[in-house]
């Protein structure tokens, strides 16, 4: 196919995920000040949206406890930065099987699966213009876990995501995401203009060769909008190969904590390492009005004292 390259890019900021990397690096936030700090300063270097999961404020493990939600998206928009804001919906999914011999009872270091309206909760009471819906069940790289997300809880999820106002940003890990993705758009539980971003290079998921990459482009509808990214050293690389084949750009401390070999990243550096590519491609970075008109978002206000 002819190379189709984006030159109106936007940069979206994963902020802190929820992976272990808060004991692997000293900038990756636990607090929600911290947070939220970091998710302001990468909206000024550049990120037109910041997606942005909690911590446990002590231990940094990862948290779904509301009020850390609500602290973060109160300070966001207290502080008057433009940016749009990304909740994840991604927890309360998780397996964690017994050995292979004795895969139940689960282990319950791990395991933490609820139901639907709990794993939105935190959706209908900060009401971000984005969440996330990861659009499938994947195994990762640990040996017996599993990220859990059948059709039925997406279906219930993206329901109440739509219900709110709330416009979900569909996580595709593998092509049968996608797949999925096309049949809840076609039921008209996510609803025009759809937001997809391919997440690429997660064991495992699809492998991050441009190879899937270029598949799975190329089985997204043209009218949908979509973004892309890679994890560890492939992350910046990515930039540019999303931007060449038609899409937007995502970076942060979720996907990759270093800026170059032996150097510690903070979120503001990797948007704008990220910034300096795509404009030296040739493209325009847009901010999060341009966003906001492309995606047909409703910007909140803060909350009123």
């Amino acid at each position: 196919m002819p190379l189709t390259m984006n030159r109106e890019v936007f940069i979206t900021c994963a902020v802190t995920g929820s992976g272990s990397s808060q004991d692997k690096s000293h900038h990756v936030p636990r607090s929600p000040e911290q947070i939220a700090n970091s998710a302001i300063d990468a909206a000024k270097a550049g990120a037109a949206v910041v997606h942005c999961h909690v911590r446990d404020p002590e231990s940094g493990v990862p948290s779904r406890r509301l009020e850390l939600y609500r602290e973060v998206t109160d300070r966001i928009r207290d502080s008057g930065t433009d940016v749009v804001l990304n909740l994840t919906a991604g927890m309360g999914g998780d397996i964690v099987f017994g050995s292979a011999e004795s895969p139940l009872p689960l282990n319950k270091d791990g395991t933490d699966m609820v139901g639907a309206t709990e794993r939105v909760a935190h959706i209908a009471e900060c009401l971000p213009e984005l969440c996330t819906l990861d659009c499938g069940t994947m195994n990762f790289a640990e040996a017996d876990y599993v990220m859990t997300n059948t059709p039925g809880m997406l279906r219930a999820m993206g329901q109440m995501m739509t219900d709110l106002g709330v416009r979900p940003e569909i996580e595709v890990f593998d092509t049968g995401h996608l797949w999925l993705a096309k049949q809840l758009v076609a039921e008209g539980i996510i609803e025009d203009p759809v937001l997809v971003q391919l997440c690429m290079g997660i064991p495992w998921g699809a492998p991050n060769d441009l190879n899937t990459l270029m598949a799975m482009v190329n089985n997204i509808p043209e009218s949908w909008h979509w973004s892309a990214f890679s994890i560890g050293r492939d992350a910046m690389p990515y930039s540019a190969a999303a931007v060449l084949a038609g899409g937007n750009v995502r970076v942060g401390l979720e996907d990759n904590i270093w800026l170059d070999k032996g150097v510690l990243a903070t979120n503001a550096q990797l948007v704008e390492r990220a910034a300096t590519v795509v404009t030296n491609m040739g493209a325009n970075i847009i901010g999060p009005e341009a966003v906001r008109e492309r995606l047909k978002l409703q910007k909140r206000a803060p909350r009123q004292a």
